[in-house]
Order: structure tokens, then sequence, then C-alpha cells
């Protein structure tokens, strides 16, 4: 039997890279539908490496993204953001991937579902569908296409490329899928307490995904180290995983440990500690005086080899807020803009924050990624039963 053929871009979006669909192109079914991405990204691998499907084998290259025109008249286009398990068949749409929200503007213009504007920048709305909220992405355009190549660099990507700005609107997110308020707890530091390993200091907040900031060293770690020092101790990696369990079922997103265990894209659990000199991941030397602190954050059960983006946005908001963690290191009035230092380089991120009526608000969340198309054509996958492809397309 012929092989299924299915449109499809594969894209870098800041230090992630995923397989692009148009929502048109897949099957509406949802549980069809992750038979289909499964097979495509090779997952669930027993040997670990993808050998068989697009997914590279981390959590920052097993990744789908789904995109189609908004229904919503504020927004241009609808995102949808699948985190794929290496080993099982699992795909989690419980949060964003701030990373590749960077390249679903440049998809979206590049597939047709908006036409590109004059040369400049083109604001591209974005309803990211898996959390509920809104994110404007300002897009490079030149000669009616985008813009790709440019000088923007940054730290993680081998090569430079055109910068993409995002703007996560609102990014604290109120519906009941992400622990609804900006402080699930209530409060902006707390006392977690995880069972068998006692009780951690922590900052746990919803803003771009659910997070948790903890110190370093209450994991034993000095906030310098790679990830090559961190993904080969089971027991380490043991303890983050108890602690990222134990603060999702602090705020609220599940109702067990059993849950926690298989909602592995999100809460995502964050390491921080005082600035200090390291040598990044490409061998480039970090000073200590270029950063407000260091941040190591585990994404899918291992430590992330540089900063997932909507950690960032949720460093960057913590950070503008007095009497979170983050707010230990750049001062007790908050801070609107800062700049750490992660295990391939630096990240800057903002954040606006005020307090109204005794709550915060968070008006808007900003970082700049870049994005690239690698290839683009057609995937192929083998016949599964109850599909026979994208309807009207060539096969």
């Amino acid at each position: 039997m012929k092989q299924l053929r299915i449109p499809a871009v594969y894209m870098r979006g800041g230090t992630s890279k995923g397989v692009f669909f148009l929502a048109g192109d897949l099957p509406a079914d949802p549980a069809l539908r992750e038979r289909v991405l499964l097979r495509v990204i090779g997952s669930p691998d027993p040997y670990g490496k993808h050998i068989d499907g697009m997914g590279g084998a981390t959590s920052s290259t097993s990744k789908v993204v789904i995109v189609g025109r908004s229904t919503r008249p504020d927004c241009d286009v609808d995102y949808l953001f699948g985190q794929v398990a290496v080993d099982r068949p699992v795909i989690d749409w419980s949060g964003n991937c701030g990373n590749l929200t960077a390249a679903v503007g440049p998809f979206a213009i590049a597939s047709g579902l908006l036409p590109a504007a004059a040369d400049g920048l083109m604001r591209v709305r974005i309803w990211q569908a898996n959390v509920g909220r809104k994110i404007a992405a300002e897009v490079p355009v030149q000669g009616g296409e985008v813009q790709e190549t440019g000088q923007f660099e940054l730290d993680g990507v081998a090569f430079p490329a055109a910068e993409v700005r995002l703007e996560f609107l609102d990014p604290a997110a109120e519906d009941g899928s992400t622990g609804g308020a900006l402080f699930p707890t209530g409060a902006r530091l707390d006392k977690l307490d995880v069972p068998g390993l006692g009780q951690f200091e922590a900052t746990l907040i919803n803003a771009g995904n659910p997070a948790i900031f903890i110190a370093a060293e209450a994991l034993g770690l000095s906030g310098t180290e790679l990830p090559a020092e961190v993904n080969g101790n089971a027991a380490l990696l043991a303890r983050a995983e108890a602690i990222r369990c134990a603060g999702a079922l602090a705020m609220g997103l599940v109702h067990n440990a059993e849950q926690a265990a298989q909602r592995m894209h999100t809460p995502k659990l964050a390491v921080l500690a005082p600035p200090a000199a390291y040598t990044s991941s490409s061998g480039k030397r970090i000073e200590a005086r270029d950063m407000d602190f260091l941040a190591r954050i585990f994404s899918m059960g291992q430590l992330h080899h540089a900063m997932t983006g909507t950690g960032a946005v949720a460093l960057a908001v913590a950070a503008a807020i007095p009497g979170t963690l983050v707010s230990r290191y750049t001062g007790p009035a908050g801070r609107g803009e800062v700049r750490f230092g992660h295990p391939s380089g630096l990240l800057q991120a903002g954040a606006v924050a005020e307090q109204i009526d005794g709550n915060w608000v968070v008006r808007k969340a900003v970082m700049s990624r870049s994005a690239r198309r690698i290839m683009e054509g057609w995937v192929r996958i083998p016949p599964l039963p109850g599909w026979d492809g994208p309807a009207n397309r060539d096969k």
C-alpha cells in the first residue's frame, strides 16, 4: 500500500524545531490526529532516537504545530502546539512552546493564511489555543515574502537570522487548563511540600506556561551546570520530577501524582542562582557581570539545552513582581527587563506588570526570537486505518 503524503513544513523557531501543519491537512478527530502526529514524529521509540520519524529525540525537537485561520475576530490565526514524548505514545497539549511561537507568524504568511504586507514589520495576531491567550508577532517582510535571513543572534542557535519580536499579551492565563490565576496558590512565595524530600521554597507562577522556580542550591546545584552534567544523574532527575509533580498538585493542574506524571510538558521546573561566570555549551565564556541571575530549566524530564520561551516569559513576569523568588535577584522594586544565563548563553526578556486593587496584573511579556523554514513539502507515513490522507491534495 502507498504511504500517506501530508503537506508539512519543518521549521526552527527560537531554540526549538518542529513539524508545522495547516489544520485542514490533518484529521478532525483528535484521537486519529494524535495517531498521525505520533507516526510523523516517530514516537513511541523504545530506542530513544526517532530514527523512523521527523522527531529529534529531545524535548526541543520533538514538537508539532497546527495552524489555521482564526475563528476569532481579534486574531489572524489559531495556533495549537503539541509536545511529543520520545518513548511513550503521548502528546502533551497542556501548554505553549514560546520558541516555536516565533515561527507561527512566518509559517502563516508563507502558507497563504494571510497576505504579506508591504516591506517592513507585519503584525500577526495569534490565538494560542492551548492556553487561551493572545500573542502578537512582528514578522519582517521584504518583497512580499517573509524575510528569514538577518543578523539577529540567539544563543543556542548556530547561525544568525532575522529577528521576530513577540508580545505575549496578558500572559497570566485564567482558564482551568493552566491553573487559573497568576499565582495559583495566592502567594508569591510558597513552602512546597514534596513527599520524601521535604519542603522547598518556591514561586509557583502561571505566565506563558505554568512554572515552578526554586533555588538551585536546593537541588544541590550551582546554577552553572550544562545538560551533560545533569542528564546522566538519574537520582537528581528523579528529585526534580518529584518537585515538579508536587508543584503541579499545588497549582491545581492535576488531581493526583499519576496525572502529574502524565502531564509531562507543564508545569516546568526551573532552578535559579546568583550571577556566576561559566563556559556555555558552545565553549563561549559567559561573565557574571553580564547577567542578573543564572537559570536552568527542566523539560520532559531532562535539563533543557537553553531556555524555553515560555520559561523566559515566566521569569520576566516574576522578576517584575516584588516578593517572588526571582525578584530576589533583581531587587525588591521589581524589574521590567531581565538578562539571565542559561546553558547556551544569555537571554533577555521583559514584562509589564502593575498592581491593581492589591492584585498583580501582567499586561504583556516581550522577547525576541528568530525563525526559519528548514524544509517544506510532504511528510510521509504508513497507511492508518480510518484516514486516507488530506482531502483535495495531490497524492
